[in-house]
């Protein structure tokens, strides 16, 4: 076997998933399998005895799902998600996943996400691993995946100027545009970094490096006036008037 080929290893449940992929594998010559596992449990030797370049994982497995087992890896392959079930997509994309193929897949679509593996490979080895940790704070930029419209959108945290609740929804409003993703305030409000947002309203949670102004009533960003709701009156006020005097 060529040395530079993509060693891959198949982790699905299903014999007729392992068999259609063994076939999409045997066509391309620059994709060599090292090892099919009925499960993820299956797997974890494989990992740990051989060089594995890609994973072909499917979700919903017995005693493991494919994200638990993914969680579980301290160095993980790159993964292709092999799954009947849309609605894992963004916690697949939140796990740096190269792609997800929806079953039934054809062998054009297979294709199209081992192209994007090679050359997530090729980077790879071509660029000088940098750690963030020995980079300056201010070169280090956190991000949050959004999905909406069935697309999956990279945010960068210090690009969102506020948010805002509607029912089942919310809007990020960013500098240029608006995303609008099914979620919910009360879940952002414990996922996002508090030192960098802000609830404020039953309705707005606010980048608190955004503010240009705030008073009893209101916080304001730039033209844009947001009400303080009583519930958070007084949080908003010590903490956003203690932001402006460290801002001084």
């Amino acid at each position: 076997m060529n040395s530079n080929n993509i060693k891959c290893l198949i982790v699905d449940d299903e014999r007729l998933a392992r068999t259609l992929l063994k076939k999409y594998i045997e066509k391309l010559p620059n994709l060599e399998l090292i090892r099919e596992c009925k499960n993820a449990v299956e797997a974890i030797p494989v990992l740990h005895n051989e060089q594995i370049d890609l994973i072909f994982l499917d979700i919903q497995m017995p005693e493991l799902t494919g994200i638990e087992f993914l969680n579980t890896l301290q160095e993980k392959p790159l993964v292709i998600f092999t799954t009947a079930y849309q609605q894992y997509a963004l916690e697949g994309y939140q796990l740096d996943i190269v792609d997800y193929l929806l079953k039934p897949f054809r062998f054009n679509r297979f294709l199209q996400a081992v192209n994007k593996a090679a050359r997530r490979l090729n980077t790879e080895e071509e660029k000088t691993p940098v750690s963030t940790d020995n980079l300056p704070k201010n070169q280090v930029r956190d991000s949050i995946l959004i999905k909406s419209s069935h697309t999956v959108f990279k945010v960068f945290l210090d690009e969102i100027v506020y948010i805002q609740g509607m029912k089942e929804y919310v809007a990020f409003y960013l500098a240029e545009k608006r995303i609008i993703t099914l979620q919910s305030l009360k879940q952002l409000e414990k996922d996002l970094p508090r030192k960098k947002f802000m609830r404020i309203h039953k309705s707005y949670i606010i980048s608190t490096s955004k503010v240009t102004a705030i008073n009893s009533n209101n916080v304001y960003i730039g033209k844009d006036k947001f009400p303080i709701g009583g519930l958070y009156k007084e949080n908003v006020q010590k903490r956003l008037f203690y932001f402006f005097n460290l801002r001084k």
